[in-house]
């Protein structure tokens, strides 16, 4: 299956590890969201769709990029992001933008990343030292689980 994964990742690196991990895994093409296009999906069957994660929600580019979206026709996609937050994203929103578009959503990952945006940078940061190496084997299993 040929795997494409487009990723926005903006201040630590936090989901470029993720994004780098899982593209390992599943011999995937890599490519930063701002250097996508409609056409860069039109070789492949599975799409990954990677971000940080701002107030609950995937990076507003993303959607912007769907918007440009023709409707797709039988393509898979999975979503992963990182979080500060403890508790893991449902991703929810974007999902549901996704499905929108004819993408049929199979997976979804999520884990903890050093966020030290808005007020986070006031008090040095939160989930710090993430992903640690628990994360990136977990993102490993993840990308494991999609090639089955």
């Amino acid at each position: 299956m040929r795997t494409l994964i487009i990723f926005r990742s903006i201040h630590r690196g936090n989901t470029e590890r993720i994004a780098v991990e899982i593209a390992e895994v599943l011999n995937a093409r890599l490519l930063r969201l701002e250097d996508a296009n409609a056409s860069d999906l039109e070789n492949f069957d599975l799409i990954g769709f990677g971000s940080g994660i701002y107030f609950g929600k995937f990076h507003k580019t993303f959607f912007e990029f769907l918007e440009k979206l023709h409707y797709q026709y039988n393509k898979e996609a999975f979503v992963f992001n990182t979080r500060g937050a403890r508790s893991a994203s449902s991703n929810t929103a974007f999902k549901k933008a996704l499905a929108e578009k004819g993408f049929s959503v199979i997976a979804n990952f999520s884990c903890r990343g050093f966020n030290t945006f808005g007020p986070f940078k006031l008090i040095g940061g939160i989930a710090k030292g993430h992903p640690n190496k628990k994360d990136i084997a977990n993102a490993r299993t993840f990308a494991i689980s999609l090639s089955d």
